[in-house]
């Protein structure tokens, strides 16, 4: 049987968009999480920055796919919302050490000089940390994107059609070993093309900041 057929290939390109749409709706959640949790891990008072911590440390130190597990039998929904959830809880407190490093690269007098000029802390946070935080970070950011984007293939445990889980069901129809290799082979190149093509970005994004 040619596994190789139009049905087959249209079935794995679903998965490969499938993929792209998980992990690029829970890399801009966690972002945003995960900037909430580092501004408050780094200027709230002592009990938030104790609960923002442990947060951090308990998704840090646990593998992420015990939560899509968990995450998987406790919540009800469309497989692409408990997929961005069960990401996003663990992502957010990655983001969130990103973030805050480079909050903590920003000179102290950024924050005087703000405070000269009558701003307050949400406004100084807006217009002058954040920005230079951000672009402090991208290349860390950008790697964490390409975690993400492999990571995915977990959700292949439960049943999710993304990439790999699709290239699963197209390989119970191989017949010899070349067709699985082969199968394998392209599901390996669109990680790949994706991947190396964000690290093409990032490598870009240095080049211009030194050139800079």
């Amino acid at each position: 049987m040619e596994i190789f057929n139009a049905t087959n290939l249209l079935y794995i390109w679903g998965g490969f968009v499938k993929t792209i749409e998980i992990s690029a709706l829970s890399i801009f959640f966690s972002l945003i999480f995960g900037t909430v949790l580092a501004l408050v891990k780094s200027y709230a008072p002592r009990p938030f920055r104790i609960l923002v911590s442990a947060y951090i440390e308990l998704f840090r130190c646990t593998p992420n796919l015990l939560w899509i597990l968990f995450i998987y039998f406790t919540v009800q929904g469309l497989d692409i919302v408990i997929s961005t959830i069960a990401f996003t809880l663990f992502t957010s407190a990655v983001m969130a050490e990103i973030v805050r490093g480079g909050l903590n690269s920003i000179p102290r007098g950024q924050f005087e000089a703000a405070q000269s000029q009558g701003f307050g802390f949400f406004a100084t946070m807006c217009y002058i940390i954040l920005p230079q935080t951000f672009k402090t970070i991208i290349p860390a950011l950008f790697s964490q994107c390409t975690t993400v984007i492999k990571d995915s293939s977990y959700l292949s445990g439960i049943n999710v059609a993304e990439l790999m889980y699709t290239a699963n069901v197209v390989m119970a129809h191989a017949v010899d070993l070349s067709q699985v290799l082969m199968l394998y082979g392209l599901v390996f190149a669109m990680y790949f093309v994706l991947n190396f093509g964000i690290s093409l970005l990032v490598r870009a994004y240095q080049r211009r900041i030194v050139a800079a």
